[in-house]
């Protein structure tokens, strides 16, 4: 992570001080000389700076004199703190101050600003401020018990300085949550040694029968006015542990988002699948920060745990042992083609497809085979459970053998029920392959919906057709179903804008469907298929289209 963290307190004496610094050195890039074997001079002057992190602002018998013992970390002559990534080659480097000048009028701007303008309510938490030309600040203040300072505290702050600011807000989360963790490390470490000093002296009561006076207020406290963290937290190698802690803040951090390269505008399973995972993070931030969060966080976990903790990785199907389903059409041959068809339209049409067996990964490598028929928006998915899950909840569930069906499901049109029996024929699984599924296990599938199923969608007629079509292969039939949900996925925007955004009347929409080439036979089926596809479409899409309509609306009525 490109990045600087720093340590920062504000000193009685002389206000606002950078305490600790740790940012990352990249590797040098190869220069002719160093392919040939002999290194670059700028690399070894580089080399030399790096082992001798003494900061040449300390140098000076001037700015050492303005150093009070709570302004200072380590001493002028201490050689700093460094760390090595073996896998990447970065250096990790902590001293009092940056190496670079430039960097050092950098972070002391965000040290000023973090400790006296740019503070959140209350004085304690993490706020962000910043911009183009000084680099963007994630900050977060804190106060540390003293019992010789004013208020008996001393004030704090943490920043992480940066120029990238999308990458500083989308860490906010990652930074937020393990930041907090070294913080209140040293506020309850300060807080042992302010209860033991309060124990042995107690300063309130010695403070009110003193007289007082602004002038010699520090004096009056045997010139302690200015206490060095290590001081107030007793901790003797306190800041070899910051080093190890902001060393591995950025190292996480900078490895926890990477670039991809996308040829062309994102999909909307890509816009979909981010907004799940910033979903996540801040679900975890939230019971983390709450009150009892850990409890809480096992409670909400086992709540859902036998859905998604067993087998929740569909990437990880490929791994697992035992007969399983390994495509579209592997599921056709198994099924049949009747079965198969009526099994796809259920899933297309977006109803409760249910299996119930006594093999989780036969069940889930079924799940991960039917969902691509979907966009990423319109699947939710329970792989194996006790108990039956609401439709409400999941369209993909799957059951162990003795869990019962509700009535209301079993009549109920909007579901269908494949049973897993074991066959006949069975023989022990070690000694049959993926491909002799139907020796293993016998499949029933039972549905109250009356209507037909041989007429649409459209999409399933076409991909019934790549399907049987024994030239085409399975990577290559893929490609064909990804291109049909893209199609298909185009026509749900043009109806969404057009029905949901405009609330044009349904004449208007017959004619936008007959334009999109969903009317005709299967005309039922393709228009179930648009509606329940469209709410998979991305929060963003929506948002950014309600946005653009607004906006034009405005601009029409100035």
């Amino acid at each position: 992570m490109n990045a600087l963290v720093a340590l920062c307190h504000f000193c009685e004496l002389h206000g606002p001080r950078t305490l600790f610094c740790t940012e990352a050195l990249h590797p040098p890039s190869l220069s002719p000389s160093s392919q040939t074997g002999v290194p670059a001079s700028g690399d070894q002057d580089g080399d030399r700076e790096g082992e001798g992190l003494t900061m040449r602002a300390n140098s000076s018998a001037t700015q050492r004199g303005e150093m009070c013992e709570g302004c200072r970390s380590l001493p002028a002559s201490h050689p700093g703190f460094v760390s090595i990534d073996d896998e990447t080659g970065i250096r990790f480097l902590s001293h009092q101050h940056p190496r670079q000048p430039q960097l050092f009028s950098v972070v002391r701007q965000a040290c000023v600003r973090s400790l006296s303008c740019e503070v959140c309510q209350g004085r304690e938490g993490p706020i962000f401020f910043g911009d183009e030309q000084h680099g963007f600040v994630f900050s977060h203040t804190f106060f540390i018990k003293d019992s010789l300072a004013r208020g008996f505290q001393r004030w704090y702050s943490v920043v992480i300085v940066a120029m990238d600011r999308i990458y500083l807000i989308n860490s906010w989360p990652f930074l937020l949550r393990h930041l907090s963790l070294t913080i209140q490390s040293l506020q309850s470490t300060a807080l042992k040694v302010f209860d033991r000093e309060q124990g042995v002296c107690p300063q309130r009561a010695v403070r009110m029968n003193s007289a007082f006076s602004p002038a010699v207020f520090p004096h009056q406290r045997s010139g302690n006015a200015a206490r060095s963290l290590t001081s107030l937290t007793q901790h003797p190698n306190l800041w070899a542990s910051l080093h190890s802690s902001f060393s591995w803040l950025l190292k996480a951090c900078g490895s926890r988002l990477t670039e991809k390269l996308l040829e062309g505008a994102p999909t909307e399973d890509t816009l979909v699948l981010i907004e799940r995972q910033t979903e996540q993070e801040e679900e975890m931030s939230c019971w983390e920060g709450a009150e009892g969060g850990g409890s809480k966080s096992q409670q909400h976990r086992s709540g859902s745990q036998l859905g998604h903790d067993f087998l929740c990785d569909d990437a990880k199907v490929d791994e697992l042992p035992g007969p399983k389903f390994t495509s579209l059409r592997h599921l056709r041959q198994v099924l049949g083609t009747a079965e198969f068809r009526q099994l796809a339209w259920h899933v297309l049409m977006g109803n409760q497809v249910i299996w119930r067996g006594a093999d989780p990964r036969l069940i889930q490598s079924a799940f991960t085979v039917l969902k691509s028929l979907l966009p990423v928006g319109c699947v939710r998915s329970v792989p194996y459970s006790a108990q039956y899950e609401e439709a409400y909840k999941c369209n993909f569930l799957g059951l162990s053998p003795d869990v019962p069906i509700p009535t209301h499901v079993s009549s109920s049109e909007f579901s269908v029920l494949v049973d897993i029996s074991a066959s006949e024929r069975s023989c022990p699984i070690s000694g049959v392959g993926d491909d002799d599924i139907c020796s293993l296990y016998q499949f029933s599938i039972s549905s109250a919906n009356t209507q037909p199923t041989d007429r649409g969608p459209t999409l399933l007629n076409k991909l019934e057709v790549a399907l049987s079509n024994e030239n085409l292969s399975v990577d290559v039939v893929s490609h064909c179903l990804l291109c049909l949900k893209e199609e298909w996925m185009n026509k749900v925007k043009v109806l969404f804008k057009f029905s949901k955004v405009d609330g044009r009347g349904r004449e208007d929409t017959q004619k936008v469907l007959a334009l999109l080439g969903a009317t005709g036979p299967g005309e039922e089926d393709n228009v179930r298929l648009l509606k329940f596809w469209m709410t998979g479409l991305s929060k963003t899409y929506k948002s950014h289209l309600m946005t653009a309509v607004r906006g034009g609306e405005r601009s029409l009525s100035q």
